[in-house]
């Protein structure tokens, strides 16, 4: 984080605050060009071997192709995009939101030309921005169809599953657009990532030291039902001398158990 807060000292000043909002109202006017045929479709999509061609206009209107599904669910990407893209910015300040969406620009990019026969999505720009508001903010709900709510990680652990997945059976366009998003995330998030593997490993084995020590605690319980002094603290627990070893009975089972032998 050091690096970060060098970098936005010496270029904080440059950062373009809103930054979603521009991003959707670029995304909008190209999506109704295309709707109304004044442009072709692909034309804001960026491929390599375009851009080796002359067109390098494509690095510009590669950041406002739009989602490109019927009016419906587009503006419910808007809205999610404007949702979580507000939150990050107003959590992590403009410039590290800014810096945020332009690692992912520049992976994919230079992901682009590893495939230049093909046109390259942002979508996976958007999701590395699902996968980061997820991350910070893991308890938020969304309304599923405006009914159901979900939290937005079981949702984010759904697009996890859904990317391993197009690693595995995916052209090598889209796995590369998958690495490009999850670099971008891993590159803002390894460190809280290690913070969290770290404490979380620490975490299980206390839990796991302290139901051994509880269970030390619990020097009395029945052999027979497993009441114990926690569970019961008004019962009186005995031995049986009859039984070989230590086993212990509440009053109700003191005198009605069978007399355990070895041997």
């Amino acid at each position: 984080m050091q690096l970060l807060d060098r970098l936005e000292k010496r270029f904080g000043a440059y950062a373009v605050p809103n930054l979603t909002m521009y991003l959707i109202a670029g995304q909008t006017i190209f999506y109704v060009m295309y709707l109304i045929g004044k442009a072709e479709r692909g034309f804001s999509s960026l491929s390599a071997s375009l851009l080796l061609a002359g067109e390098w206009w494509r690095l510009a209107t590669f950041a406002f192709d739009p989602p490109m599904m019927n009016v419906f669910f587009a503006f419910f990407v808007w809205y999610l995009f404007y949702l979580m893209g507000t939150a990050l910015e107003e959590h992590w300040g403009a410039f590290r939101y800014n810096l945020f969406l332009l690692t992912g620009y520049l992976l994919t990019v230079g992901a682009a030309f590893l495939v230049p026969d093909s046109y390259v999505s942002n979508r996976f720009i958007g999701g590395s921005v699902f996968l980061a508001f997820a991350f910070l903010f893991p308890d938020f709900e969304i309304m599923i169809f405006f009914v159901l709510p979900v939290r937005i990680k079981w949702l984010a652990l759904l697009t996890w599953l859904g990317y391993g997945y197009q690693l595995l059976v995916g052209g090598w366009s889209t796995r590369l657009m998958v690495l490009a998003s999850v670099g971008n995330f891993l590159i803002f998030f390894a460190r809280d990532l290690a913070v969290e593997l770290k404490y979380g490993q620490k975490r299980v084995t206390r839990r796991v030291a302290t139901a051994a020590r509880r269970d030390e605690r619990l020097r009395h319980r029945c052999t027979v039902c497993d009441k114990t002094e926690e569970t019961h603290p008004q019962e009186d627990f005995r031995y049986c001398p009859q039984c070989d070893g230590q086993y212990g009975y509440c009053q109700e089972h003191i005198f009605r158990h069978e007399h355990v032998k070895k041997g």
